[in-house]
């Protein structure tokens, strides 16, 4: 029951417990505990809100940066991951294979304040030794959710 709660809540948080019930066959107080222990057992971290902000008219750039480092002594890269996600612009850092090894997601409200970011605070770290920026022009799909939805031709079809 686990699996399927959390695949139904990772799409839609705002799911009605007596219909995710319903959906997974079982009392609604089997799903109200469930969630609870998942809670605490930090399998549930959040519940977030997905917004197309370009939609909203807000001035936002989102950029990602990849960004290799010198992992330190005895703390690998957990230590500067942990220095670069507690940066309030930060949304995202994930460890990678490859070339670099970090993946930075950053928002800001100009090209400018992302590249102020990057050269002021994230390259000047002492374990960083490059970054790579690459600004977000559009998002189609974010969270399993597509937010560029193709649209409908409405024109009537003739034929010859």
């Amino acid at each position: 029951m686990r699996e399927q709660l959390l695949a139904f809540i990772e799409k839609n948080s705002r799911v009605d417990f007596k219909e995710l019930a319903v959906l997974l066959g079982v009392e609604e107080i089997d799903v109200v505990n469930e969630l609870q222990k998942c809670e605490e057992e930090g399998i549930i971290c959040g519940y977030h809100t997905l917004v197309d902000w370009d939609k909203v008219g807000l001035d936002k750039v989102s950029a990602l940066i990849e960004v290799r480092v010198t992992p330190q002594r005895g703390e690998g890269f957990d230590k500067i991951a942990e220095r670069i996600y507690n940066y309030p612009e930060v949304n995202a850092v994930y460890l990678l294979s490859g070339g670099y090894d970090l993946l930075v997601s950053i928002e800001g409200k100009s090209l400018r304040d992302v590249s102020l970011f990057v050269s002021d605070k994230l390259s000047t770290l002492e374990t960083v030794i490059s970054t790579a920026t690459h600004f977000i022009l559009k998002k189609y799909k974010e969270h399993g959710t597509i937010l560029a939805k193709k649209k409908e031709d409405t024109r009537e079809k003739v034929l010859l």
